[in-house]
């Protein structure tokens, strides 16, 4: 099967390494449900794609920043599809967030159904509906399981302030993604949202085949990917101390 070249080439990649690839276009006080957070409107010198970070408190020397990256998804975060997490991920992002007093929402567009587009996300529901999971529609669509890119996101991070982050996700994909361009993640905060009869396959074939982690116990591989001088069989209590 051929599949879509839907990603960045390598001539892009090497550009977001090497060069600015977004400008700031505004900023303005966003009140919302969650509390009070100023918007930064970001536009990507690539495509013209704009991108928003929902910002809570002051960033300061840029540490230990609470940093949610979420992919835009239009049929969850607006329409509460119950095929997926995501609108429920993202309201509690905000929640979290705003408890904390600080942090940071960058809200990714044009990551429609991992990247492969709104379009070709609903053909994909049919084919999950016929029995396929949802890495397997992605391939019979001719898209490999997860299209994303992350470089942009991570300038429009690095152009706010943020130098450390406590990344909040339960894709390990997405630490890989973000590294690099004077960012480091220094701690994994879980986004655990209710497990429904109609996302609970999707959820766990992004466990089984995509790496996600959805358990407490299955934290010892990220862990040790942010920290390589964890040792997995150590208690918890002294990998704390480490």
């Amino acid at each position: 099967m051929r599949l879509h070249n839907n990603g960045c080439s390598i001539s892009c990649r090497y550009r977001r390494k090497r060069e600015n690839l977004v400008e700031r276009t505004a900023i303005s006080r966003l009140p919302t449900k969650w509390g009070l957070f100023q918007a930064y409107c970001y536009r990507s010198k690539l495509d013209g794609t704009e991108h928003i970070a929902v910002v809570k408190g002051e960033i300061g020397n840029g540490q230990e920043v609470l940093v949610r990256v979420h992919s835009e998804c239009l049929t969850g975060d607006i329409f509460g599809s119950r095929r997926c997490d995501c609108g429920n991920q993202l309201d509690l992002a905000m929640q979290l967030i705003e408890q904390a007093g600080r942090g940071v929402v960058l809200y990714l567009r044009g990551h429609e159904g991992r990247g492969i587009g709104l379009g070709h996300k609903l053909q994909a529901y049919n084919l999950q509906d016929q029995g396929h999971d949802t890495v397997e529609a992605n391939l019979q669509l001719g898209f490999a399981a997860d299209v994303r890119e992350y470089g942009i996101g991570a300038q429009i991070l690095r152009d706010i302030g943020i130098r450390t982050m406590r990344l909040m996700t339960n894709n390990p994909a997405k630490f890989i993604g973000l590294k690099g361009y004077g960012l480091a993640v220094v701690g994994r905060v879980p986004v655990l949202t209710p497990i429904t009869e109609e996302n609970k396959r999707y959820l766990e074939t992004k466990r089984a085949k995509m790496g996600h982690i959805y358990e407490s116990g299955e934290r010892g591989l990220l862990d040790a990917f942010i920290n390589p001088d964890i040792d997995e069989n150590d208690p918890p209590e002294e990998n704390q101390r480490k």
